[in-house]
């Protein structure tokens, strides 16, 4: 008796490692997928934080994310046709000083006594950057039809989610035994509140940072200081990684003009980036979550070899996901210690 209980024990597990293993593939078949969902849902904290505003003037929840959707695009079409032939023309310049930047650079770092091969390994830069894209199916996700595809998934879906998400949590919290109710209920809204104060503070970072770096490089006097004002505030969203990718053009540009301003550049950007670091990323981490800098390092590096550029862009908001997850399912109900929360978050008893 004893033996047919420690077999039907055994199967159980196997059965269960084997479910596991099956859904832990399934998963990662269906990425891509699934992080077109993950960022549908962040668009729609954004239009959920916009629609609060008409909300609170009285306007029913459906028509006000409507009005929302309709607020961010004539923003966004605003600003592309003020700034739209500066942008254009800034980026189309700094284009055509790539390729003389980069001989620049090889000239003095010649001269210098460096024995570094600065065309190569911008050659090495843009090879990895291309098979960063092409990983995890992300060929079809960077091809032009299959761009604007996802783009119109996303925006869709973001409007679907922004207009109900009562009715997206509730069906997940359904799922759940009826005892952990309100426990998912509540790590939803958790999670939902964590994303909207991390998306709050990290475009306003992301602002600060453009205008500082715009400042500084039109005062030094290297060209194209717009467009690559615009790559730092929108790198700025990639933790550790972005900053410093979105320095070496503006070095290489720099170089261009002469080695002063090149290391005029480079002090620019470490200064700023201490700035962002020191100041700036420590309000991002006390308005959202307390994310340890080295956790978000890794989550940057390791989102992009398992999902490729998609994940690198999300990796941010999806280790703000887990950190909630693993704070509410884990550190309060399995080790019974008080969770770390987000802003406004309220115990479960």
């Amino acid at each position: 008796m004893d033996d047919q209980a420690s077999h039907n024990n055994f199967v159980r597990r196997a059965f269960a490692v084997l479910a596991i293993v099956a859904l832990a593939a399934v998963i990662l078949s269906l990425s891509r997928l699934l992080l077109l969902i993950f960022a549908a849902v962040v668009v729609a904290v954004i239009l959920r934080a916009i629609a609060r505003i008409f909300i609170g003037f009285g306007l029913p929840e459906g028509l006000s994310v409507t009005v929302s959707v309709i607020a961010l695009f004539g923003i966004l079409g605003s600003v592309a046709w003020i700034f739209g032939d500066l942008i254009i023309t800034q980026f189309a310049a700094l284009i055509a000083r790539i390729p003389d930047a980069i001989e620049a650079t090889q000239t003095a770092f010649d001269n210098w006594g460096i024995d570094y091969d600065v065309r190569q390994a911008a050659s090495d830069i843009t090879s990895q950057l291309s098979g960063l894209t092409t990983r995890a199916g992300s060929f079809a996700l960077m091809s032009a039809g299959g761009a604007l595809t996802n783009i119109i998934l996303v925006l869709a879906g973001a409007v679907f989610f922004a207009a109900q998400p009562g009715l997206y949590r509730d069906g997940l919290v359904r799922i759940v035994p009826k005892n952990r109710e309100q426990l998912a209920t509540e790590t939803c809204d958790d999670i939902g509140r964590a994303l909207g104060l991390w998306l709050r503070a990290q475009i306003f970072s992301s602002v600060i940072v453009a205008v500082l770096i715009y400042i500084a490089l039109s005062i030094i006097g290297v060209p194209s200081a717009a467009a690559l004002a615009i790559i730092a505030g929108l790198l700025d969203f990639i933790p550790f990684i972005g900053p410093v990718v979105a320095g070496i053009p503006a070095v290489l540009v720099a170089f261009s003009v002469s080695p002063t301003i090149a290391l005029w550049t480079l002090g620019v950007y470490v200064l700023i980036q201490q700035v962002q670091g020191n100041i700036l990323q420590p309000i991002i981490q006390k308005k959202s979550v307390d994310l340890l800098p080295a956790v978000l390092l890794f989550a940057v590096v390791g989102a992009g070899i398992l999902f490729g550029l998609l994940g690198v862009l999300l990796a941010a908001p999806l280790t703000v996901v887990c950190f909630v997850l693993t704070q509410r399912l884990y550190i309060e109900q399995v080790l019974k210690k008080e969770p770390k929360r987000p802003a406004g978050g309220k115990k479960v008893e």
